[in-house]
């Protein structure tokens, strides 16, 4: 499997997406964008991960690579690889295809529950049927964002929580996007917290930092086995082609 990881910055690195891949020997390449910009041939790409970033995918002319990167992941998507998006990631397939991104009524950083939405939030209308990766009912997972974006064209909603109506959708069979994090780990985690703490201010939706750190442990063979399910069903052999 060769696959392709889009960095934005140098603390959100794919974490245990990392270990996932190397237990199945994969070819790692990388694109660190603070360091080049520089993108492989699409068609070289087995698996596509977009990470997340401090960065609004609106920054184009303070991060100017951020429109030829959206090219890239709708180029790789029209391709029919698998490809996920992580928060910042999930905001990037979203904006590639036409779908606004746009800030949220309230930052939502910390451990809170998705619950899995069902097929009456899809904007899908084709006739086809798709396979569509189920998530559990509910779930607690990491969330560091500010920002949300409306559904892409064709695209079904997989998961909601109380403060973000749109948390993970699902764009053809093998496109999903994720505004939360099941990829941290331990460091990963202390990672995000020493260069965002910044944002850890008192609010609804935001639990401070020694609850996000100690609570962790708690959560992470949860986010790591829904991770592990996840992207085995992305990268399985794709129902369309059968058909």
């Amino acid at each position: 499997m060769k696959a392709h990881i889009l960095q934005h910055v140098p603390f959100e690195g794919p974490a245990y997406i990392g270990q996932w891949l190397a237990q199945r020997g994969a070819d790692i390449r990388y694109t660190r964008f603070w360091a080049s910009p520089a993108l492989p041939d699409p068609a070289e790409v087995g698996l596509l991960v977009v990470m997340g970033g401090p960065m609004s995918v609106n920054d184009e002319a303070e991060f100017p690579w951020l429109a030829e990167e959206k090219r890239f992941i709708a180029e790789v998507i029209a391709l029919n690889r698998p490809v996920l998006g992580i928060c910042l990631g999930a905001q990037l397939i979203a904006s590639a295809h036409g779908a606004r991104v746009y800030r949220n009524a309230e930052k939502e950083i910390g451990w809170f529950e998705v619950a899995a939405a069902t097929s009456a939030g899809s904007t899908d209308h084709t006739d086809t049927p798709v396979p569509r990766f189920e998530f559990p009912a509910r779930t607690a997972v990491l969330h560091w964002h500010g920002e949300t974006f409306d559904l892409p064209p064709g695209a079904r909603l997989l998961a909601s929580s109380a403060a973000c109506r749109h948390q993970a959708f699902q764009l053809g069979e093998r496109t999903v996007g994720l505004q939360f994090h099941l990829e941290m780990t331990p460091e990963s985690l202390h990672a995000i917290v020493h260069h965002c703490r910044d944002e850890l201010v008192p609010a609804r939706w935001i639990q401070d930092e020694a609850t996000i750190l100690d609570g962790a442990p708690d959560h992470f063979a949860m986010t790591h086995a829904l991770m592990d399910r996840l992207l085995d069903w992305l990268t399985r052999t794709p129902h369309t082609a059968h058909a």
